[in-house]
């Protein structure tokens, strides 16, 4: 539980960390950053044991790397949702959200942590995280305890990061949900479209699918921000 924020009174102390004075600071590995957005969210399934799970993956890519030997069927309901360990793996292709992980020829006893841009992409754009995104706003929209924007905002953010939104951040998020209101209101079709990403069930009124786009859009700034990534 020890801060990485280093201190000034320890700058002649430990310079270099070598009495642990604090704590270290880095980007979590792929497979933690997924289990954390899939648990703010809502969805991670906490099961314990069992056999692997096949979540989402872009559609003809275990055909095309096997010559064709091999099509991927993706999990149904909440399997979906259990934590990467569960993750069904192919040595050739690994999953693709899951970015520089062990080849498992060998044994590594320490995994890697990316900072490739491909994984800003994914963490945009992947349906897993997607859904997350539009799950994190749907249970603020749906919480009668939160009363108006401010509320639901701030608890999002307090869900993804854990304190609460500073005033100029507060703000940012105000802005940003109404220029997402603005957008799709105008492009209602991309409303729709944004949510039905996974397996989410879509609102039939056209007034809620654009208020959950909106606040989809916000949570997929939240959960995209360095600190829900890193480890402080």
């Amino acid at each position: 539980m020890q801060s990485s924020r280093f201190r000034p009174d320890l700058k002649e102390v430990d310079p270099e960390n070598r009495l642990l004075a604090r704590s270290a600071r880095f980007r979590m590995p792929a497979p933690f950053i997924r289990d954390s957005a899939l648990r703010v969210s809502g969805l991670l399934n906490m099961k314990v044991g069992g056999r692997p799970v096949y979540p989402y993956q872009p559609e003809g890519l275990w055909w095309e790397f096997s010559l064709e030997r091999f099509k991927y069927k993706p999990s149904t309901g909440d399997e979906l949702h259990r934590r990467s360990l569960y993750t069904f793996w192919r040595r050739t292709v690994a999953p693709p959200n899951m970015f520089d992980s062990a080849n498992r020829q060998t044994c590594s006893v320490k995994p890697s942590r990316t900072n490739t841009p491909l994984h800003a992409l994914i963490l945009m754009n992947d349906p897993t995280y997607v859904e997350a995104f539009a799950n994190l706003a749907k249970l603020v929209l749906e919480d009668s305890s939160l009363k108006g924007d401010d509320q639901r905002l701030a608890m999002a953010f307090a869900s993804a990061v854990g304190r609460r939104p500073k005033d100029r951040e507060q703000a940012a998020l105000r802005e940003a949900l109404a220029t997402s209101r603005t957008h799709f209101n105008e492009y209602q079709s991309e409303a729709a479209e944004l949510i039905a990403s996974g397996k989410l069930e879509v609102p039939e009124s056209t007034a809620e699918q654009v208020e959950l786009a909106a606040f989809t859009s916000v949570a997929q700034i939240v959960m995209n921000t360095d600190e829900f990534m890193t480890r402080e």
